[in-house]
């Protein structure tokens, strides 16, 4: 009787300790911040032949090394000298994709579907679970041709037997540069902060990658990369979507990944979206 008392006791509590939630375990794991004590020895040493052979080192790196690596970085972020002459170069914002063609978000010339400043407003369900669940409110604008700014809000609820629903916030602010502006195809970087309300309560920093194929009207292929750095932790986000264009507005469906702190969240996405 005792062992069955004692037995009966253990499953109580490991469903109390261990059935709170991911997203709970998510939040416990980015409010922990790991200490490292760093030791550094420095030794001093007089000697004029290796002080010489420093500086000439210093010289080449400086002279040589430093310009160069700072040319070919600036031309695979910004542009390379081999794309001023290529149509992308002063590619159009177009007020949507496939508007009167085939194009996607850019076109090579300036017609009557070409805009200054762009807005997509999208609504993303995504769902483990039926019990865990989240919302993507995004507004993605393109303005300058190059030049973007993007918000998004993400919402997660899990509902738990034992415990109130868990909720969990993240809202997201990027500045984008639109690095490849093609008829067919598009890709961004982009840097901003991020901040992760309920327990976590903490400001981030954060950079994003993405890219959009146009292969076949009224078709496109889409993913998108997102990690945010807080307490010494990340927060991963990517997608690979599947859109579905008409008139201006899309229908997507697909994948999403998360991975707040240790815990990975997969997820199946399921939204629209309308071009202003």
């Amino acid at each position: 009787m005792k062992k069955t008392m004692l037995s009966f006791l253990i499953i109580i509590v490991s469903n109390v300790l261990y059935g709170q939630g991911k997203i709970k375990d998510a939040e416990d794991s980015l409010k922990k911040t790991e200490q490292s004590i760093n030791s550094h020895t420095q030794s001093t040493y007089s000697n004029n032949s290796s002080d010489s052979d420093s500086d000439i080192l210093t010289d080449i790196v400086r002279g040589i090394v430093a310009p160069i690596f700072a040319y070919t970085a600036y031309g695979i972020a910004v542009e390379s000298p081999f794309e001023t002459n290529n149509k992308s170069h002063n590619a159009f914002l177009t007020k949507y994709p496939y508007k009167n063609s085939n194009t996607g978000n850019y076109s090579y010339n300036w017609n009557e579907d070409s805009e200054i400043l762009t807005t997509t407003l999208t609504s993303r369900f995504i769902f483990e679970t039926n019990r865990l669940y989240g919302n993507h409110l995004n507004a993605d604008m393109r303005f300058l041709k190059r030049l973007g700014l993007e918000f998004d809000y993400l919402q997660l609820w899990e509902e738990n037997n034992n415990f109130d629903t868990n909720k969990l916030a993240i809202y997201t602010a990027l500045a984008k540069y639109n690095r490849v502006r093609t008829e067919r195809f598009n890709a961004y970087w982009g840097i901003g902060a991020a901040y992760i309300d309920g327990e976590v309560n903490a400001l981030g920093f954060t950079y994003g990658l993405g890219a959009e194929w146009f292969f076949v009207k009224p078709l496109s292929l889409e993913s998108n990369f997102n990690q945010i750095l807080v307490n010494d932790n990340t927060v991963n986000k990517f997608n690979a979507l599947l859109n579905f264009h008409r008139k201006q507005y899309k229908f997507s469906g697909g994948y999403e990944g998360l991975k707040i702190g240790s815990v990975g969240f997969s997820n199946v996405s399921l939204g629209i979206g309308v071009s202003l």
